[in-house]
């Protein structure tokens, strides 16, 4: 499959022609060949966002719904090569990826309802007879960069509400799927998002700093979303600041799910699994710590290795298998080095092993402590650290040692007490009785501390992608000082 730039509508080739080429992880065959843009592409795109702002921005909300929900009707009638295509870059199950198409349409249909709710307030004014408002407009050009871990769902979300505000947009493709995210891009010009609307960069990933960089410096820009590794956020929010730019950042997490003693085991080891080990645990929002009491904490890990050992990671298109495959062998190579480090400090594995290759079965490490990297470092595969507490407190006191604060969960038959726990977790999200790995396109979602800052989804990414206008008009006579 051979891909072209998306800008202005039109596809175009890359300066001097130069593309790179995306392998299936688990055969290393060719997949997806793909123009690789640089800079100058990069502020082509900008610069054809640019042109396409001022019409975009006055088109009226009936308008902007309708191509909206024309695109999510696109989108699901390209499921097929959706799923094709990112289980062939991502080794991800064809399961996985219809879920994603299906999330995906309806962030572009509740876009869609969030046309008629950019709204703003009447605001009091001791001024006699002027009426004072406050408004918010579109600001921009907006600029997306989505991961490759739930590519549609990601790379859909960069980009659907910032449009239905009356925003042009950019989606900078992930090196790792530039075929899925340029897909996107596709349905969404068919659906009338064309003549710069819409555009999608595609780059190798040697030239990924210097095109991020050329979209964040042009002047055309007003906004910036990302989401992906903290390291990257940091760089990608420091570059934003100097020249004043708003970021939304989705960053990593370490997600503690919470098991008291009073807890439904066979529900929160479900919940466990699934938050764990789906989609190999490459999800942002993936249960990465078990923080269980104490009184139950043998009867949980028993039951939790016996449900992990059910679950088959391998070839993603078997149908035997619930797990696909890890992004690189490089994941399976720093995951086997955090198994490593916690066994020699005395953690045991319950269950699972080490990674062969992009192939890992769901491993469950019991005894983790702080002496071990897997404590605080973010593993973004199928490997769950286990924390054994004596009590309530001492489960809070785990779940807040993280620098990471996107997604958490606590187990507890007593729900008043769980929502207690839960509001004392420093997380942008908490589920009680349900696992952490959750997505609603209406959900207000986003992390604390250095799981990034803002939100996306419903009426809290107006306020991301709008700017708040003060607007006054005199309605009779005032009177000045001088």
């Amino acid at each position: 499959m051979d891909l072209s730039l998306l800008i202005g509508g039109d596809t175009h080739a890359a300066r001097q022609d130069a593309t790179f080429t995306r392998h299936n992880p688990l055969s290393g065959e060719a997949v997806t060949q793909a123009a690789a843009a640089s800079a100058d592409d990069a502020r082509a795109a900008a610069e054809a966002a640019s042109r396409a702002f001022p019409a975009w921005s006055a088109t009226g909300p009936g308008e902007r719904r309708a191509k909206l929900l024309a695109a999510a009707d696109a989108m699901e009638a390209r499921q097929a090569d959706f799923i094709a295509r990112m289980v062939d870059e991502t080794g991800a199950t064809p399961g996985w990826a219809g879920f994603n198409v299906m999330v995906a349409a309806n962030m572009l249909r509740e876009a869609a309802s969030l046309t008629t709710q950019v709204g703003g307030d009447v605001i009091p004014s001791n001024v006699p007879d002027s009426l004072a408002m406050g408004v918010r407009v579109p600001c921009g050009v907006v600029v997306g960069i989505a991961p490759w871990n739930a590519p549609i769902i990601l790379g859909t979300r960069a980009i659907a509400t910032p449009l239905a505000c009356g925003n042009t947009v950019i989606l900078k493709a992930s090196e790792q799927c530039p075929g899925t995210h340029h897909l996107i891009g596709e349905v969404l010009v068919e659906a009338g998002l064309g003549d710069g609307i819409v555009n999608v960069v595609t780059n190798a990933p040697p030239q990924a700093a210097e095109v991020v960089e050329a979209l964040i410096e042009h002047p055309a820009v007003r906004r910036i979303n990302f989401t992906g590794s903290t390291n990257v956020g940091r760089i990608i929010a420091e570059k934003a600041a100097h020249h004043l730019k708003p970021v939304l950042l989705e960053l990593g997490g370490k997600a503690p799910f919470v098991v008291l003693e009073d807890a439904d085991l066979d529900a929160a080891v479900e919940a466990a699994a699934f938050g764990a080990f789906f989609n190999q645990g490459q999800i942002c929002m993936s249960t990465e710590r078990l923080i269980v009491v104490d009184a139950v904490a043998d009867a949980f890990v028993e039951k939790l290795a016996r449900k992990a050992e059910t679950l088959r990671a391998g070839d993603p298109r078997d149908e035997g298998n619930a797990l696909g495959t890890l992004i690189t062998r490089e994941a399976g190579e720093k995951l086997n080095a955090l198994l490593d480090d916690a066994q020699q400090h005395g953690a045991r594995l319950a269950c699972g092993g080490k990674a062969e290759g992009v192939i890992m079965q769901p491993t469950v490490v019991d005894g983790v402590t702080p002496a071990m990297r897997l404590y605080s470092e973010e593993s973004f595969g199928p490997v769950v650290a286990m924390m054994r507490v004596k009590d309530e407190e001492d489960a809070l006191r785990v779940a807040n040692d993280s620098e990471y604060g996107l997604s958490a969960a606590v187990f507890s038959r007593d729900t008043a007490r769980a929502m207690r726990v839960a509001q004392r977790i420093e997380s942008g999200i908490c589920h009680i009785n349900a696992p952490t790995v959750h997505d609603e396109p209406q959900m207000p979602f986003g992390g604390v501390k250095s799981s990034g800052y803002g939100r996306f989804g419903g009426k809290a990414g107006i306020e991301e992608f709008t700017e708040l206008r003060w607007m006054t008009m005199q309605l009779g006579p005032r009177h000045y000082p001088i």
